[in-house]
């Protein structure tokens, strides 16, 4: 019996690497090509993270009204890695009054007469707000440079001019966050297929989505270049292997909570005093009552949403 339970051992917990965001910086020149490690999370631990992740975002936007932060979210990838599915659940947690989205499409003619940096001024995030941008002017060094709509002059200007910019921001105290999704090609025609399929999805496919996959390898250089010569030490990138769209989901809002919250706070506000005061009388509670409850209200959410940042991604192995 004694030898029986021996042999039967448990699954294996593999280590996978890790969601901290340290995994996905982008230090030197990404070989696309090399990128063969696209971990798989359990959907039950997927949708535990999440909640947690995105209770922590909620205290760090709150955190960040009637402040002088702010933060600006660019995200970029290939056609159908998540881009959309990670924004839905930032717009699920986020209060609307201080959380944008812009989503960037191809400039108009007004547009195309001014520098290309000219329209995204417009929306840069204000005191207390974060921005999120669905792609950004780094079109300029992929889709116009592939397609032919800049000069080789231009689109290899673009990379001065975009850190400079970026210096300009972060100088200014802006929160600057940097997510490229990476998935392979097999996944791509896989999730185009189920794009074409699904009725609900089929908006999302458009020609140019097809137009830009006869011109992959041109795009693969495209990005590497692109995150060669603008991850900076200001505005760094990071390289979300997506094939996974739960652990893409994971490694993303990670990256999040840990740079919007680097150095904030996310201790409740004390109630004033002139509120105080005044919920003293309308509720007809005594100050004790208020700071006792108050005092459970705060450890309740502080074991809720204890943030799940630098925890590792297990699974287990199938026993053959």
């Amino acid at each position: 019996m004694k030898g029986d339970r021996r042999r039967r051992r448990k699954p294996r917990a593999v280590l996978l690497p890790d969601t901290n965001p340290r995994c996905f910086l982008v230090k030197r020149r990404p070989r696309l090509a090399n990128l063969t490690d696209y971990p798989e999370l359990d959907f039950a631990d997927y949708e535990r993270r999440l909640a947690s992740l995105q209770s922590v975002l909620q205290l760090i936007q709150q955190a960040y009204l009637g402040s002088s932060e702010r933060a600006l979210v660019v995200l970029e990838g290939w056609d159908t890695a998540g881009k959309g599915g990670i924004v839905r659940r930032l717009g699920w947690a986020l209060d609307p009054r201080s959380f944008k989205v812009h989503p960037i499409s191809a400039p108009d003619e007004h547009e195309r007469a001014e520098h290309y940096l000219q329209r995204f001024w417009r929306h840069l995030p204000e005191k207390g707000q974060i921005v999120v941008f669905d792609r950004s002017w780094y079109g300029r060094v992929l889709v116009e440079r592939v397609e032919g709509f800049a000069t080789e002059a231009e689109w290899r200007r673009a990379y001065r001019e975009i850190n400079e910019f970026e210096r300009v921001l972060t100088d200014s105290g802006v929160r600057l966050i940097k997510l490229f999704l990476h998935i392979t090609p097999d996944e791509q025609v896989r999730r185009f297929r189920d794009r074409l399929i699904n009725p609900i999805k089929r908006w999302k496919l458009s020609y140019e989505d097809f137009r830009n996959r006869a011109r992959q390898s041109d795009y693969v250089v495209a990005i590497e270049d692109m995150l060669e010569e603008t991850s900076t030490k200001f505005a760094p990138w990071y390289l979300i292997p997506a094939n996974d769209k739960p652990f893409g989901r994971i490694a993303a809002f990670c990256i999040l909570a840990n740079r919007l919250g680097k150095g904030v706070s996310l201790k409740p506000r004390p109630i004033s005093p002139k509120l105080f005061k005044q919920a003293r009388r309308i509720l007809s509670l005594s100050a004790a009552d208020i700071r006792r409850a108050a005092k459970k209200a705060d450890r309740r959410m502080r074991s809720k949403h204890a943030p799940d940042i630098d925890q590792p991604v297990l699974r287990q192995d199938r026993q053959m």
